[in-house]
């Protein structure tokens, strides 16, 4: 009789092994399962299908119930201290709390960014009539906007003349001749064009070249902290001799925030400006006491126009 031979350590884990797959096919209904390397990835895509979701229902739902509001931001004739225009600025009601350049990105990166930008376009626009003659409301939008037909019916029967619509330096361009088209037709009615944070980046300075604007907006990055920095001041003034020589636009300073950089700009020849030195963006009241001014903006010609300030 052979003598007994007994189970290494080796066979036990072999055997419990086995063991343990026959359960599990059993379980599973005979049918062997495996952990296949491409299921992290089809959960991130499961994943990123949800929040896509869940970000439009938000946007759509916002855009529904009106959720946001227009606020303004003076724009202000640096030599004069008078008000010229406002821009439109849009502020978001839903909480938690996130910039608008958030909302808009969620929008667009969702297929709803058209969307979205009219319903803001048209919340400033009924407001338009708070301004006094003669002011402008300055209206951001994108290339995809412009171009739309639910932009086309947002500004039918507004003053074309008191329009001017700030294309951003962000906005990619694939077709710049139908850009041109429709804004040249914009432009028979009377709305001007503005491009907006020129300096940021290579895209403003294409917009340029392409689009010839009416006003040249200089980005808040060029205009800090100009009064301090050689290099920002010589930019600053190749950007006011470009814009006025080679189209004759108007010249914009964003983003003005000190008494310093306000009259380093004004000594270079920039003629309008745009910031928190000059007025804070706020909601516009009854015709008569629209805008913010602070009484700190003194100028040597004749004080700050005297405008309540805003809510």
């Amino acid at each position: 009789m052979a003598p007994s031979k007994t189970a290494s350590g080796g066979d036990l884990f072999l055997a419990r092994k086995r063991r343990l797959s026959r359960t599990r096919h059993r379980a599973n209904g005979g049918i062997e399962r495996s952990t296949s390397p491409t299921e992290p990835a089809e959960r991130e895509v499961e994943e990123a299908a949800r929040l896509r979701e869940h970000r439009q229902q938000l946007i759509r739902v916002t855009v529904a119930n009106e959720d946001f509001e227009s606020v303004f931001q003076p724009i202000v004739d640096l030599g004069s201290g008078g008000v010229v225009g406002a821009e439109a600025l849009t502020r978001f009601e839903t909480t938690p709390a996130r910039p608008p350049d958030a909302w808009f990105a969620d929008a667009k990166a969702c297929g709803l960014g058209v969307e979205l930008e009219v319903a803001a376009l048209r919340s400033a626009l009924g407001q338009l009539n708070r301004l006094p003659p003669g002011l402008y409301l300055s209206l951001n939008a994108s290339a995809d906007t412009l171009m739309s037909q639910e932009f086309r019916a947002a500004v039918a029967g507004a003053p074309a003349e008191r329009i001017v619509l700030e294309l951003t330096e962000h906005d990619s361009v694939d077709d710049y001749g139908a850009l041109q088209a429709t804004i040249e037709e914009l432009r028979a009615h009377g709305v001007r064009l503005a491009v907006d944070d020129a300096g940021a980046g290579f895209s403003s300075f294409r917009h340029i070249l392409n689009l010839r604007p009416d006003i040249i907006k200089l980005d808040i990055a060029l205009t800090r902290g100009i009064d301090a920095d050689p290099a920002r001041r010589a930019l600053g003034s190749a950007m006011l001799t470009f814009g006025l020589d080679a189209y004759d636009a108007a010249i914009v300073a964003e983003g003005i925030e000190t008494e310093a950089e306000y009259r380093t700009l004004r000594g270079l020849g920039c003629r309008f400006g745009q910031g928190f030195y000059l007025g804070r963006p706020g909601r516009l009241r009854p015709m008569g006491v629209q805008l913010d001014v602070p009484g700190r903006l003194v100028l040597p010609e004749r004080p700050a126009p005297s405008i309540a300030r805003a809510s």
